[in-house]
């Protein structure tokens, strides 16, 4: 669990809230079901329009990376790296054919498989580092999914508002039903503004920070292998991979 995420979100709502109670308005006011969905809808139809499915569905299911992010074990990649080069200088490339079938992950796999099938150091670099842009781009465009909802929330919030200001104008007659439109009308605003700026925007740079995080992991990996495919010296290797921790 990422406690700064709950801590960051907790003290943004409570901050509202508190001011809200200590400028004397109660919590009732603040809460229009009706406000809340033109800004949550309108956002949510604004950003499925602009997004192709796969993205949009990949960027939905990276949220939970707030919470629980993805884990980057760099110490254990480095000494598993390490590992591998020592058996490769005892026992040559073929040793580690057995290892490859062992691997969880997808990307070292394919290049421990690289590297067995006996790929010059530069070609496993240029096919590896393919690999990294291309998912460094497809994720990143996924989490940009919350950044645009960050740009559409407040303007659908301000139509929200100009909604609620078309009922007061239609109700003028009717002093019953002027309360309801106003409160729409600015609590429209309040939801548009305050979730992009405390949730979709901070949510957006939290997951590029991530996905920063593991496309460094992988460059890491690529350093190590090309390292073993030139034939260096294991402590040499896990010295250089030291230095992507970060």
């Amino acid at each position: 669990m990422d406690r700064i995420s709950v801590l960051g979100l907790l003290i943004g709502f409570v901050a509202i809230v508190g001011g809200q109670l200590l400028e004397g308005g109660h919590l009732g006011s603040l809460s229009q079901p009706t406000a809340l969905l033109i800004v949550v809808g309108g956002t949510l139809g604004a950003v499925m329009l602009q997004s192709p499915y796969a993205t949009f569905v990949r960027g939905i299911r990276m949220a939970k990376w707030i919470w629980r992010p993805p884990v980057v074990d760099s110490l254990q990649l480095i000494q598993q790296v390490s590992g591998w080069s020592q058996v490769s200088r005892r026992e040559g490339l073929l040793a580690l054919d057995g290892v490859v079938n062992e691997l969880k992950d997808d990307f070292i796999r394919r290049g421990l498989q690289l590297l067995v099938d006996g790929a010059e150091p530069e070609r496993l670099r240029e096919v590896l580092e393919v690999e990294i842009n291309t998912f460094d781009q497809e994720m990143k465009l996924s989490a940009r999914i919350w950044e645009a909802a960050g740009g559409y929330s407040p303007t659908i919030g301000i139509l929200g508002a100009v909604m609620g200001l078309i009922q007061v104008m239609e109700n003028l007659s009717d002093p019953s039903k002027l309360g309801a439109g106003i409160a729409v009308a600015f609590v429209a605003t309040i939801y548009g503004v305050g979730l992009a700026n405390l949730v979709y925007l901070p949510m957006a740079n939290k997951l590029k920070a991530h996905i920063n995080r593991l496309v460094v992991q992988r460059e890491m990996i690529v350093d190590g292998l090309v390292g073993i495919a030139n034939g260096d010296n294991p402590r040499i290797i896990e010295s250089r991979l030291q230095g992507y921790i970060f």
